[in-house]
């Protein structure tokens, strides 16, 4: 029997962050870095963490595409979640049609609890008042409203919309709020219009709701993506954690938001003030404000050395940087590329990603490492014919079993052991040997040890894309076809 004042959070986990590029990108986007300097963890897992000792919260379910799913599981391990629920939108539609699914998947077994609705690259500064927001949100929730957090506004922001609240007064008292309207991203002067009046609140995006009450409020306000959202779903297919709703259906799904498509119209929301020190860490420039910074306000996260530089952001992964008089700027080292922008200037960011894109930079998208469920690889040199990796393998991993026709592999092992099968005969490979994979055979590598396993990977043929895999057998559930390992 589910407790009554049991919670669910339901973490929104999509989107690409273009305007946190180059770090942020569509095959690693801004959600799975650790980008809050001086933490270990990443927004997604920051996003359970400081709700984590709530009161009746059960595991998390998680809302993501087919491209993070082994991401999203991998990192909730690192935070002692073994078994999220992670349902896998076949095509973004929105929040409207992911908060459907969540819904539906909540009552699924008879029960009602309430849905904490929570974005995965949001900042808080004040855990602990949060969690005291939400225990009184649902006591004051007597009627079982829908409840969002509006956020006292510091500054005339165009990035958020806005809740325009019935009586100011009523703020300094510990009560919910009636909403007048949302209202969308204004332009400077309506939203400065907005802080000097008290009556305006930034809508953060995090609502708390029962879960059988938004499927009432979806059949009134948007009964076509309730009834798609309930055909898709009765349609799922699951394996281990992950729930796959009908693509065919889903993505006849209107592209909108919870806001537009419910909470604007409904008579049952209200708002609860939030003081939390919250941000959407939407840009490096909302990121710099969050970050803990030196005595001349610069943020510095990696190998820095700075002289005469102020209210700078500097992030390096692995190089050097060296600053010298800068001021307001935020300088990003990616390994594969260097981005240098004034802070001011950060809303201009996914233009120019999208110049990116257009031009056919790769780096627009990805990194020249990428992530797998059995662990990493990175492209160190390649030219004519030629091509040389890094791999990753993390301990009792292991990769498909896999063809290629257009290149043959030489593998030399600098850390771990890997053990490789190579057309039905196995071998332990130890650090320092080496062994030969030919064009055409068929081939695994794993990881019996406790330790990563790290090798070098010469790969030597006429065509050396990715594309070129033909999988047998793979033990994370992918399809055995061409397809990237």
């Amino acid at each position: 029997m589910t407790k009554r004042n049991q919670i669910l959070p339901v973490i929104l986990c999509g989107g690409s962050g273009s305007r946190l590029w180059p770090l942020s990108r569509e095959s690693l986007p801004k959600q799975f870095w650790p980008l809050i300097v001086g933490s270990d963890y990443s927004l997604l897992q920051n996003t359970y963490k400081r709700v984590k000792d709530i009161p009746d919260l059960s595991n998390p379910l998680i809302i993501t595409n087919e491209k993070y799913r082994f991401l999203v599981e991998e990192q909730m391990k690192e935070i002692n979640i073994k078994k999220p629920t992670i349902i896998l939108e076949p095509q973004g539609r929105n929040t409207a049609p992911a908060i459907a699914l969540a819904a539906i998947q909540a009552t699924s077994n008879g029960e009602n609890p309430y849905l904490l609705i929570l974005s995965s690259d949001h900042f808080i500064q004040n855990d602990l008042e949060f969690k005291n927001k939400i225990l009184e949100a649902i006591e004051f929730n007597t009627n079982d409203d829908i409840v969002t957090f509006g956020i006292f506004p510091t500054s005339p922001e165009t990035g958020y919309g806005y809740i325009e609240i019935q009586n100011e007064e009523q703020i300094e008292k510990k009560c919910l709020i009636e909403v007048l309207r949302f209202v969308e991203k204004p332009s400077t002067d309506v939203a400065r219009q907005y802080l000097e009046s008290g009556k305006f609140l930034w809508n953060s995006g995090i609502f708390l709701v029962r879960a059988e009450k938004i499927i009432n409020e979806l059949e009134e306000y948007a009964s076509d993506i309730l009834n798609n959202c309930k055909k898709s779903f009765s349609e799922k297919t699951i394996d281990n954690n992950f729930i796959r709703p009908s693509e065919e259906i889903f993505k006849k799904n209107e592209n909108i938001p919870i806001d537009i498509a419910v909470l604007e119209k409904s008579s049952s929301v209200k708002v609860l003030p939030l003081d939390v020190g919250w941000s959407d860490i939407g840009d490096w420039k909302k990121l710099w404000e969050k970050s803990n910074k030196d005595e001349s306000l610069n943020s510095i996260n990696g190998n820095t050395v700075l002289k005469n530089c102020s209210k700078s952001f500097f992030y390096s992964k692995e190089r050097l940087i060296v600053g010298v008089g800068l001021e307001d700027l935020a300088v990003i080292d990616a390994d594969d590329s260097l981005l240098i922008i004034d802070k001011k200037s950060t809303p201009l960011l996914k233009e120019i990603v999208n110049t990116l894109k257009s031009k056919g930079f790769k780096e627009s998208k990805s990194f020249n490492k990428e992530f797998r469920p059995w662990g990493s690889y990175k492209s160190i040199n390649s030219g004519d014919r030629w091509q040389v990796k890094e791999i990753i393998v993390k301990p009792g991993q292991k990769l498909s079993l896999q063809s290629h026709f257009h290149r043959s592999e030489h593998w030399i092992v600098v850390k771990g052991t890997a053990l490789v099968e190579i057309n039905g005969n196995e071998k332990l490979v130890r650090e320092n040997e080496s062994v030969y994979v030919p064009l055409g055979s068929k081939h695994r590598l794993s990881n019996p040890g406790k330790i990563n396993m790290n090798l070098i990977e010469v790969q030597t043929g006429s065509y050396l894309d990715e594309e070129d895999i033909i999988r047998y057998d793979d033990i994370y559930g992918r399809e055995k076809s061409k397809n990237s390992d």
